[in-house]
């Protein structure tokens, strides 16, 4: 019974793709290469329940999710790994030194970066005179702060990479696209320090699940050269 499911299932997928596919049975669909020889629809369930939707069942603690009855450490593994190999697919979409001339072009390019994340982690997108990327560095994770080696980092990153400008970008989990004040104080901060040595910040990237923000397009940079 099990495998005549497995292979209508299948059958499906190759067929129709994922669009007309419940949670539940892309869960089912994954699983099956992890559980190899019982039933995954009743597990499936069980994960939407306990973790809400689809993307709460991948985004979940690894830990947490391979202590839920009929997981494992291999299904868990499995389940994780779907946020960051999104990321490594969506980056690897844009393909080889991007052209980022535009803030919209920056925002959807900063948004593939943090696919997934649950928690805040900044960038710092390093640009050629052609405003191509030349590297996207994580160069932080946590809150924004202001300690004092935190634009060192940048600069250090900037040099590297052989910037002639750069993006900055980082996160809000938690939904909200409105800048804080310790945002806005670190992009003045970071601008002034790589003014010194004629690196301009471009642009800072808020990002929140699918939407961004441009602090160029909402005013709040510096003056200096912009996208």
């Amino acid at each position: 019974m099990h495998e005549g499911h497995r292979k209508r299932l299948k059958e499906r997928f190759i067929k129709e793709g994922l669009d007309s596919f419940e949670q539940h049975q892309v869960l089912e669909l994954l699983l099956f290469y992890a559980i190899p020889r019982k039933d995954t629809n009743e597990l499936a369930h069980r994960l939407i329940k306990k973790y809400g939707s689809l993307a709460g069942v991948f985004e979940a603690d690894l830990i947490d999710l391979a202590g839920v009855p009929g997981m494992g450490v291999n299904s868990a593994l499995l389940l994780s790994l779907i946020p960051s190999l999104a990321r490594v697919y969506f980056r690897d979409r844009w393909g080889d030194k991007p052209f980022l001339g535009s803030s919209n072009r920056a925002g959807e390019y900063a948004v593939s970066l943090f696919a997934g994340r649950q928690y805040e982690v900044f960038y710092v997108i390093c640009l050629d005179a052609q405003n191509r990327v030349n590297h996207s560095a994580l160069v932080h994770e946590g809150t924004i702060n202001e300690a004092p080696i935190y634009p060192r980092i940048i600069v250090e990153t900037a040099l590297r990479h052989q910037a002639n400008s750069v993006i900055l970008a980082h996160n809000h989990p938690g939904g909200s696209l409105v800048p804080s004040s310790a945002d806005i104080e670190v992009t003045r901060k970071i601008s002034s320090v790589l003014n010194a040595i004629s690196i301009n910040v471009v642009d800072h990237i808020i990002v929140a699940g699918d939407k961004y923000l441009s602090f160029a397009e909402k005013g709040l940079l510096e003056p200096q050269r912009k996208l």
